[in-house]
Parts: C-alpha cells; structure tokens; sequence
C-alpha cells in the first residue's frame, strides 16, 4: 500500500494530549493497513485543557512543522474574573483572589496595550526548560519557578462576547486574540486581569486556526478513528502543499526538476527573492530559498520520481 503525505487536522478534544493524538493518528493509519514506520509530527502542541486545531503531519509532510511551529496562530479564550490559579487556568488550585469584576469599558481600554509588540512572563506551569529541567515539573514539585520575559506579537486582540455580573461589571470575558509563535494565552489572560485590576483565569481555550489551517479543515476524534476502520484516508488527509499556501510556487521544467531533486543550485530565476515551494506539475519538489537569481534547496520532497522527458 503506497505510503501517505500530507495533513490531518484533528479537531482535538479537552484531555487529549497533542502526543497522544499523533499516537491515534499513528495507530488509526497502521490499522488501516499502512505499516508501521509512517513518519508522523504534530505542527504546535497544545496543551490537554485546550482544544481546537491540530495539524499532523503525515509522511513527508513532517518536514514542515517546524515552518508550522513558527506560524501565527489565533485563539478564542475565556477569562474568570476573581481567581487566579496556579497553572493560570482550570486545572491548578486558587492562589489569588479579588472582588474587582472590570467593566466592559475599562476592558475595552486597556486591551491596545496588549496589541502589537509585548513582553510577557511565561506562566510557571509550562514546558520550558529551567537547567535542564521542564518548568511544570519543577512548579508541580513545590519549587519556586521564575521565568524570563519574552517578546512576541500580538497581531489583533477583540471581544467575542461577555457574562455580566451585577450592574455592569464582567463576570468572565471571550475574547479572541492572533497571535505569534512563544505566545502564552495564559499569560495574556493573567496580564489582562491584572492591568483592570483583578485577578483572573482562563476557563476555556480552543485554537480557531494555525498557519493556514482553520477549524473548517479539522475533523473530530470520531472521524479519525473511522480510518482504522476501513474509511478512506483520501477523505479527510490535506495535500502536502496546503501547508505551504502562504508561499509562492515555483515551477521546474523537467531539466530543473532533476537538478533540484539531486540538491543542485539553480540560476538565472527572474522571481523577486524569498522562500518557494518548487514543483512539477503538481508534485511539490522541495522548498528552496531564492535570492539574487539563484535558487537553493532548503527541504527536498521525497514524494515520487518525477522523470525527465
């Protein structure tokens, strides 16, 4: 059975682990009848109180997550006003309180600071590593976890909608945010709270889109688990090259393709410099960096000959 390339988008449900759900993914295409040794990575874990999309990358695909780990992303998250927890949202225990519910107006000024270029301190309970060791493990043993500030970029940042809570304050608070790699929504929910002057926590987070990959394209645990059980595969795997839309193409004659595929430079190419992805026809041959006429192989695509004629 010819081997799969290409995308699945897991709608991912709360409490589900992103390595849990390559795992499924793994499983679902091995009992399928497709081996054991398919290549498969996610493209940006999300954390198992989160839901939302999960692009997998299947095949040669997984040459492409780490241009997937650095894409922007956007979130829809929920913010309690009142309490802080320790891991900043559902799961950890109370460590703040504050009767200080904001009003909508003062929300609606404050969140311009949180737009554009922003510092903020990743939350405790994370994987980032202190000497070696992940922070959630040294946070979950009792020890204190101090981590640096880190820039990232909040593109835009809006309300979807709100919960009242007496007269006109804010109970809890939707809010949607597009965001850049590094960015913790925990973070931003906690900074938010705190420059009205409360505490706060984030109760629910469901990522909408990441890179060019949107709740649209995302299939349920369900729908994945079909697959094991005889369903086509070609119904629910995205091509390889949707995960490059955001980049142009590059099109080889059959003399090129050869050149590229043997990792050779190509020169005297008339397109603007930057990053494409080459192909023939419609098979994606590799992405290459071009620049001042000259085209240079970045990743190769080993997706099937493409012969000269």
């Amino acid at each position: 059975m010819k081997q799969p390339h290409g995308w699945i988008i897991l709608d991912k449900p709360v409490g589900l682990g992103s390595t849990q759900a390559v795992s499924a993914v793994k499983r679902n295409l091995r009992e399928a009848g497709y081996g054991k040794k398919n290549k498969v990575g996610h493209g940006g874990t999300l954390d198992p109180l989160a839901e939302g999309v999960l692009p997998i990358a299947v095949g040669e695909a997984t040459k492409l997550c780490g241009r997937m780990l650095d894409a922007s992303k956007i979130y829809a998250f929920t913010v309690e006003f009142g309490t802080q927890t320790s891991t900043l949202d559902a799961e950890g225990e109370v460590v703040e309180r504050s009767d200080v519910r904001p009003m909508l107006a003062a929300l609606e000024a404050v969140l311009p600071r949180f737009t554009g270029a922003i510092e903020q301190v990743p939350p405790a309970f994370s994987a980032l590593k202190v000497d070696g060791k992940r922070a959630y493990d040294l946070a979950r043993a009792g020890e204190e976890v101090v981590l640096k500030k880190r820039a990232v970029i909040i593109h835009a940042l809006e309300i979807r909608g709100h919960e009242p809570s007496e007269g006109t304050s804010l109970q809890s608070v939707t809010l949607v945010a597009n965001v850049s790699k590094g960015t913790y929504i925990r973070s931003l929910a906690r900074d938010i709270a705190h420059a009205l002057e409360s505490v706060g926590h984030v109760t629910m987070l469901r990522r909408l889109k990441a890179g060019p990959f949107s709740e649209v394209q995302a299939i349920s645990l369900d729908k994945l688990n079909e697959i094991g059980k005889g369903a086509r595969l070609e119904d629910i795997i995205l091509p390889l090259e949707v995960g490059l839309d955001d980049i142009p193409a590059l099109d080889l004659d059959p003399e090129a393709t050869v050149a590229v595929q043997q990792g050779r430079v190509l020169s005297g190419c008339p397109e603007p410099d930057g990053l494409y992805w080459a192909r023939h026809g419609t098979v994606p041959i590799a992405l290459m960096e071009l620049d001042a006429g000259t085209a240079k192989v970045v990743r190769g695509f080993n997706l099937q000959d493409v012969a000269e004629s």
